[in-house]
């Protein structure tokens, strides 16, 4: 397992743990964990991920702190759009959306504002960062 995957195991354990409260550098942010289908293996893979919301809706930015590319998540909520949301003891189902255009702006702005983290992330990169949406499925 690489630094990565371990340090992403550990933020779920402690997010499950408490109640979907985490310490460290995640202290004061939202944070919800996805489960989803890996793009390649097919095989369910666990992350967690800072979130903002619009309206009903939950938004999360593929940043990988202004990489050079996408993180694997990405690829896996791209190839694979139906997921599973775990957010302060809830768990449901969601639909993945690309935002685009003006929107994926928005959204990333709003988020943006919330965590100027995300601000540097932005400077650090030549892609455009990739924004989606998660929306809640009967």
């Amino acid at each position: 397992m690489n630094e990565r995957h371990e340090f992403n195991r550990k933020i779920v354990e402690e997010f499950r743990a408490n109640g979907g409260k985490v310490g460290g550098m995640f202290a004061n942010a939202p944070m919800i964990i996805v489960t989803m289908k890996g793009a390649k293996s097919g095989q369910s893979r666990t992350t967690p991920l800072v979130y903002s919301k619009d309206g009903d809706r939950y938004v999360v930015i593929a940043s990988m702190a202004g990489a050079p590319n996408n993180p694997d998540w990405y690829h896996n909520l791209k190839a694979n759009p139906e997921a599973t949301v775990e957010i302060a003891g809830e768990q449901f189902k969601v639909k993945a959306k690309l935002a685009t255009g003006a929107e994926r702006e928005r959204l990333f702005n709003q988020q943006a504002a919330m965590l100027p983290v995300f601000n540097d992330y932005r400077k650090k990169t030549t892609r455009e960062i990739p924004v989606f949406v998660l929306e809640r499925v009967a």
